[in-house]
């Protein structure tokens, strides 16, 4: 768990408020299956596979996976400098993501994307230390960090989270 008892505040009040604002339909599914930002963190651990979505100029939706890391409470991915989903959000910022196990776990997120790591201009102030965790994961010859891969950082403006079993889900 790397998140700090603000951030979980936060990813708390965020995971409430979403529920609060939900469809009753949405309510009924989750309900008490609702886990806490601490349970949360406990279990979005390593890479998540995600499945990412994002929208053309055109309007049209568009669905990718991408590695997900749960990190600090929010969603951060990379992807291709070249990638259509990295137009895409260089154009238009909104995204959503979604990663689920079987009937296990759900967690649905709606936000707007930062880069971290732009082509050009100033890093996130945080990217030196979020860099030295990606190659730590991948390794630090996996890509050409500088001008293969960027990254984002999800910043959520609605997350909900079904979990059926969350002491098996925790004990993994």
């Amino acid at each position: 768990m790397r998140e700090t008892a603000e951030e979980l505040h936060q990813l708390q009040t965020l995971l409430d408020a979403s529920l609060s604002r939900s469809t009753s339909h949405l309510r009924s599914i989750v309900g008490e299956r609702a886990i806490a930002a601490e349970q949360l963190t406990q279990i979005l651990t390593g890479m998540c596979t995600l499945a990412l979505s994002t929208v053309t100029a055109k309007g049209e939706p568009r669905i990718s996976g991408v590695d997900g890391h749960f990190l600090h409470g929010k969603w951060h991915f990379g992807t291709a400098r070249g990638a259509a989903k990295a137009r895409h959000l260089a154009a238009r910022p909104a995204a959503s993501v979604a990663y689920m196990r079987g009937e296990e776990l759900g967690v649905f997120t709606h936000g707007t994307v930062e880069v971290l790591n732009p082509a050009a201009g100033e890093p996130a102030a945080d990217w030196p230390d979020l860099l030295a965790y990606f190659k730590g994961f991948y390794g630090d010859n996996a890509f050409d960090w500088d001008n293969d891969v960027v990254y984002y950082r999800l910043h959520p403006h609605w997350m909900t989270v079904y979990a059926s079993n969350v002491a098996k889900l925790i004990a993994k």
